[in-house]
């Protein structure tokens, strides 16, 4: 297969379900800004569409920047300051932008929460966490209970510390679920599925009571760091698929 975009594109689709989220995700998932048809010979891989990540990007030759985060939010903006500045960046050095939100969150093999569930170690997985009308998540049981400073290790990215952890509940820990970046708010659907352990991006003040009264467990591990792991996973299947030359940008946020 020749790698232009546009069939850099279908290969993207064939396993991302881009179309099926259409409803659910505004994100404006694909292709966000395109290069001139030229070939594709490396694909850098990150979580936001930056200039910083931009930068990394050219500095690793990069064709293509696969990311999580894009810059269209599925309402129109004015290409207007640092906008104008992202999107003038990318065209002159003809990079092609690609874009995948909520699919790359949901994916069951390759997806940021299906990649934390395997690093905890967890069995028996469902599907969990409704998120506009889509269970995004996971949750499962281990088979052996382990405790939540051994969830802690097995979740952690580069050795950087969570931004909070919150040991409301039990210590010997049997089940959990888990939804990357902004999802504190399922600690609810956590705690009314009864999982011992909440694993998410974000911490938040509203469910802070609401896990302590209901010894629920919460790992708030960061939202960049709960959502590398989705496009290493799709970095080391462009590579092994395609045998496209990959480098992943790590550009963290510390949140």
């Amino acid at each position: 297969m020749s790698a232009t975009t546009k069939n850099l594109d279908a290969f993207f689709k064939s396993f991302l379900e881009i179309d099926n989220f259409a409803d659910a995700d505004n994100s404006l998932n694909g292709i966000q800004v395109d290069n001139d048809g030229a070939v594709v010979k490396k694909i850098a891989f990150g979580v936001d569409a930056s200039m910083e990540t931009f930068e990394q990007a050219d500095a690793v030759n990069a064709g293509m920047l696969f990311v999580h985060h894009g810059l269209f939010w599925g309402t129109p903006v004015r290409i207007t300051g640092n906008i104008r500045q992202r999107i003038k960046f990318l065209l002159e050095r003809n990079i092609c932008l690609y874009a995948v939100h909520l699919p790359l969150d949901q994916h069951p093999k390759l997806g940021n929460n299906a990649v934390l569930a395997e690093l905890l170690g967890l069995e028996n997985i469902e599907p969990f966490g409704s998120y506009h009308g889509r269970k995004i998540g996971y949750k499962g049981t281990f088979a052996k209970p382990i405790t939540i400073e051994t969830a802690v290790k097995k979740i952690e990215f580069m050795g950087r510390p969570p931004l909070g952890v919150f040991p409301f509940g039990k210590k010997e820990i049997s089940s959990a679920a888990v939804m990357s970046g902004g999802a504190a708010d399922s600690a609810r659907d956590a705690i009314e599925n009864g999982v011992d352990l909440f694993v998410t991006g974000e911490s938040a003040h509203q469910v802070y009571h609401d896990c302590l009264e209901n010894k629920l467990n919460m790992i708030a591990g960061g939202h960049y760091n709960t959502e590398v792991w989705g496009v290493r996973a799709v970095m080391r299947h462009c590579a092994a698929e395609l045998g496209i030359e990959t480098e992943f940008v790590d550009i963290p946020t510390g949140l």
